[in-house]
């Protein structure tokens, strides 16, 4: 994941560090000017964006079939309507989400009321990734411009069809003094981090994460990171042919129909039992015949060096030993048949670096238990999937794995549900958007308290005698009858 380019195509020209600082400097002065705090801004640029997604939606499904061959309907599924239910999602709870908390004071302050007030960070940077370069743009700019920031949107060089779509419409459809899109490569993103930023949002991969943390360290910038790892699927024995069916379905939905795996939160392998291991395998196979006959109802391979990449992982001659479907290559079209391989060696590429691409390991276990161990073992992942329909072998899952998320019996489902946070842990990543989470992340929760002068307590203040000692301990347990009694000299 990310921009991990390496030709000069890709790297791209560096941006004149003066128009940086320029558009930088407009950014930050409209902020300061207070142009982006009203709750009728932020509502206006929500509506702005629906109307982008409305009147641009074919140029959206152009920039999404150039840059990774995306069916129309994929590009839909997974980006211009879930952009369009998460932005109608805020523009309707945001008066909700701006209000001030009214929150508990202890009666020791009284007269005192408090708030938390959630506040806009600021100028915040967000940087988006080619996989999903529309949705991982415009996803976490909803929840910027819903807290009242000004942003810079930093989308991927590795989808330039997209990024050139939001260059020529942001402006359009947003407010262009508060919202700008700068393009360009490494070397823009390098300059970018230069200078100092109220937060930024990275989505990509953990190199380059590290990369963006230490230049954010110089300034003390607050960071985001999206980043992905290996994410398993249990399958347990599922009892039913139809239940079998519909988990396979949502398999495959998982791996091969989200952008051909190329994806964060896609499957990564499966581990099954031996013995349910062929069951699941000619369910897959002949599942896979029907729902991609040919190679238009599933996304490419983004560029020629992922092409090489994922087909160095099928070159060594143990995993090649392993392939049990698929594996076709056609290098002139970027295009990998949807590969399915039986325990591949657990020290080989393929099962220890993430693949983001169409090959599914599938590892088999003895007990289906055992696979919380070979999960355990292995870095925290963005997702554990699991289909079953053991409840205390979900109730281990929860307890016994760590992960940014777990879904059962479905896959990849959860990054649409507003309602959950969306983001990782450990190695894949920190931070949490969607929905009110999005608001969160780039709002600050202000602590404000109000005091009147009706009552003063002098035990606070020095000179102190033991009196006063034994008043403070009753007070921070909160016990106010023995407090009123010591005060009153009834109770040493």
């Amino acid at each position: 994941m990310g921009s991990m380019a390496t030709s000069v195509e890709e790297i791209g020209a560096a941006v004149a560090p003066q128009a940086v600082e320029r558009r930088l400097g407009e950014l930050r002065a409209t902020f300061e000017s207070g142009r982006t705090r009203p709750l009728s801004w932020r509502q206006s640029q929500l509506r702005g964006l629906l109307r982008l997604l409305a009147d641009k939606e074919e140029e959206a499904f152009r920039a999404l079939h150039d840059d990774l061959g995306k069916h129309r309907a994929e590009a839909y599924r997974d980006e211009v309507g879930v952009l369009t239910k998460s932005a109608n999602a805020a523009l309707r709870e945001i008066g909700k989400w701006v209000a001030p908390e009214k929150v508990w004071v202890p009666l020791v302050a009284f007269p005192a009321s408090a708030q938390v007030v959630p506040e806009p960070l600021g100028v915040v940077l967000i940087f988006s990734c080619w996989n999903f370069p529309l949705g991982l743009s415009l996803e976490p700019l909803i929840g910027a411009i819903a807290a009242g920031n000004a942003v810079a949107l930093k989308p991927s060089e590795l989808a330039p069809a997209t990024a050139k779509f939001l260059e020529e419409n942001i402006g359009e459809y947003l407010d262009a003094t508060a919202v700008k899109v700068i393009q360009g490569g490494p070397a823009v993103g390098e300059q970018l981090m230069e200078h100092r930023w109220d937060k930024v949002l990275f989505t990509g991969c953990p190199r380059v994460a590290r990369v963006v943390m230490a230049a954010a360290a110089k300034h003390l910038t607050p960071v985001a990171l999206e980043l992905g790892g290996k994410c398993p699927c249990i399958f347990d024995a599922v009892a039913g042919r139809r239940n079998l069916q519909t988990s396979v379905n949502r398999v495959i939905f998982a791996k091969w129909s989200s952008c051909a795996g190329q994806a964060c939160i896609a499957i990564d392998y499966v581990l099954v039992e031996e013995r349910f291991a062929p069951t699941l395998i000619k369910v897959l196979k002949s599942t896979l015949k029907r729902f991609i006959a040919d190679q238009d109802q599933m996304a490419r391979i983004v560029n020629g060096r992922h092409f090489q990449r994922l087909s160095n992982l099928l070159k060594d001659p143990a995993v090649a030993a392993s392939i049990l479907h698929g594996g076709g290559l056609d290098a002139k079209n970027l295009s990998i048949e949807p590969t399915i391989l039986l325990n591949p060696p657990l020290d080989s590429a393929i099962m220890t670096e993430e693949i983001f691409g169409p090959l599914l390991p599938i590892i088999t276990v003895k007990k289906i238990e055992d696979s919380i161990a070979f999960v355990r073992a292995r870095p925290k992942p963005l997702a554990v999937y699991a289909f079953t329909d053991s409840a205390p072998l979900k109730r281990r899952i929860v307890e016994e794995t760590s992960s940014g998320s777990v879904t059962f019996n479905d896959a990849v489902v959860q990054f649409g549900v507003d309602t959950l946070p969306f983001g990782g842990v450990g190695q894949s990543g920190f931070g949490q958007y969607h929905g009110k989470y999005s608001f969160e992340m780039f709002s600050h929760k202000k602590a404000v308290l109000r005091r009147g002068f009706l009552v003063e307590a002098m035990l606070r203040y020095p000179p102190w005698d033991k009196q006063k000692i034994a008043m403070m301990r009753h007070l921070f347990r909160y016990d106010y009858v023995r407090f009123i009694l010591t005060f009153l000299g009834l109770r040493k």
